[in-house]
């Protein structure tokens, strides 16, 4: 029953994580997983509705002039080629399904953490730093599937390292080549699954949702509640994949 709603559901997905500078992947997986069974193909679906949102805010950005290039090229050197690696492995469904689980409730954390007003003074990270720090989200996001964004954003914007938008278009554009590079990964490894019935229905929702979503960020439309109740969603669904596949209990 729920697949017959999974449209409805992921346009205000998108339209949510869309207006903050992400892709959606942990809320899709969260979702998918629910409904789904073959792990490769909520993997697959997750990473194509990410490329999907995430294009439409990188193209504003560019658009408004926000992206800068010269200061968050690091943050991509090693996240590229370790997503596409993380993509590669090839996982038991039970332990897919631990990593997710993991991923999820960190994904939650973070996003409850974005709303969360830091008195942490500006830092400002070396490339060695950026080098490691999208290294590894690239490599959590090549295994999961979920984009990296909504990890590296909320802690940049605790330590205000920049600007919420420059911060927002690097998530964006983090999530993207990221996303792509762990496709790439999944198509090299054969494991790249798709329902091409239902992802071209979930594409028009999440299209039309981020299209919305990036619209109503420009007008500073106040999203918070919504992005609350989607972070205990993403947080409850991690915890469940744990219960469930490392100890046998379902909630």
């Amino acid at each position: 029953m729920l697949l017959e709603y999974l449209p409805f559901i992921f346009f205000f997905i998108a339209l949510f994580y869309s207006s903050v500078g992400f892709g959606g992947g942990s809320s899709y997986l969260a979702i998918l997983s629910l409904v789904l069974t073959d792990f490769y193909e909520i993997r697959s679906t997750a990473l194509v509705l990410n490329i999907c949102v995430v294009t439409i805010g990188t193209i504003i950005f560019i658009k408004n002039g926000v992206l800068k290039p010269k200061i968050i090229w690091p943050f991509f050197v090693l996240s590229i080629p370790l997503a596409y690696l993380g993509a590669m492995v090839q996982l038991s469904q039970s332990i897919f399904f631990l990593i997710l689980g993991g991923a999820l409730i960190l994904a939650g954390f973070f996003m409850i953490l974005k709303f969360v007003n830091s008195k942490l003074e500006a830092i400002e990270f070396s490339n060695p730093k950026k080098f490691l720090l999208g290294g590894s989200i690239g490599l959590l996001s090549g295994i999961s599937g979920i984009g990296g964004g909504i990890f590296l954003s909320p802690v940049l914007n605790l330590l205000k390292w920049k600007d919420p938008r420059v911060i927002a278009s690097l998530a964006s554009v983090f999530i993207l080549v990221n996303s792509i590079a762990g496709l790439i990964g999944l198509n090299v490894a054969g494991t790249f699954h798709l329902d091409y019935d239902l992802v071209f229905k979930l594409i028009i929702a999440v299209v039309l949702g981020g299209s919305l979503g990036s619209y109503l960020s420009n007008k500073k439309f106040n999203l918070k509640f919504l992005g609350i109740l989607t972070a205990i969603l993403v947080f409850y669904v991690g915890l469940r994949l744990i219960l469930q596949y490392r100890f046998g209990v379902r909630i």
